[in-house]
């Protein structure tokens, strides 16, 4: 097992996290900060453990999981910054008649020959998750139909063909598609959360490189840390990622806001099926898309 740390990259917005104080800023001891590397790094251990043979990653990787994202807009993306704030904003406009009969199963189909047979959503319940729930407004990108196709979709046993509804939008040739199959159940984690180990929740997956040998996710840092570092201690079966900062020296301007970055983490070995996993929650990292919904399971 190796364990490699990688720095942020880009931030990505500002928030407020209550409990961040200005005493957190001060600097630690070079005791406890060897301490607490200790001890983040035997939770990573813990993770790997528990989850490895388990029950909860045999279900897992006989499961549905989205690890990309489950909208995909026309070939060639917006056609203009204005259609592109409007899908950012979610706005829509229904300006026809959505299916009302579709089959209510549908198979997830993998590479060489392996499948799953998922519960299909309804084309009104994908456009409700496209729009936000939101109320039609007068402006936005106008939906005039949808029918049931295929999509291809990044998953946690690796690209998959997935049953989607094609919406039909107004002046695009192509269309708008929403995966149609419901992700499986997450499985219970067989650990519970860190408590009391200065390790910290991500905030969810960006990307997995091509060729599996990196993947970016969000981290959250205070404004008095140095920056955000993130872990990866590599297994056969799993990858276990840990969250932690860096203190400043005492700093008069500390605040109670915190920064979310996008942290890029090499790997020694491709991703591959291996289950990634956060140190923190002791669950797999959820994707999480720039805009639109979120897989169910997360």
């Amino acid at each position: 097992m190796r364990i490699k740390a990688m720095h942020s990259v880009g931030l990505l917005t500002t928030v407020t996290v209550v409990g961040l104080t200005v005493s957190a800023c001060g600097s630690q001891s070079d005791e406890k900060a060897e301490a607490d590397a200790k001890a983040v790094s035997h939770r990573a251990e813990q993770v790997a453990a528990a989850w490895d043979g388990s029950t909860a990653a045999d279900k897992w990787r006989a499961g549905y999981y989205p690890m990309g994202d489950v909208v995909q807009l026309p070939h060639g993306g917006l056609r203009s910054k204005v259609d592109e704030q409007a899908y950012k904003d979610r706005s829509f406009v229904l300006r026809g008649k959505l299916p009302t009969d579709w089959p209510k199963s549908g198979r997830v189909n993998w590479a060489g020959d392996e499948s799953l047979t998922r519960p299909l959503s309804g084309a009104e319940e994908s456009y409700r998750s496209l729009s936000g729930g939101l109320a039609d407004g007068e402006t936005g990108l106008t939906v005039t139909g949808a029918k049931l196709g295929t999509m291809t979709l990044a998953t946690s046993r690796g690209p998959a063909t997935v049953p989607a509804w094609l919406f039909t939008l107004d002046g695009y040739t192509s269309p708008l598609k929403r995966a149609a199959a419901d992700p499986s159940q997450l499985p219970p984690s067989p650990i519970g959360r860190a408590r009391d180990i200065p390790v910290r929740q991500l905030n969810g997956l960006v990307d997995i490189a091509e060729d599996g040998r990196s993947v970016t996710v969000i981290a959250l840092r205070g404004v008095c840390h140095d920056g955000a570092t993130v872990e990866a201690l590599e297994t056969v079966r799993s990858v276990v990622l840990s969250s932690s900062v860096k203190q400043q020296k005492d700093n008069e301007k500390c605040t109670k806001q915190a920064r979310l970055r996008q942290v890029s983490v090499e790997l020694e070995h491709p991703l591959g099926d291996r289950i990634l996993l956060d140190a923190k929650s002791g669950q797999p990292v959820p994707y999480k898309p720039p805009y639109g919904p979120s897989p169910s399971w997360s």
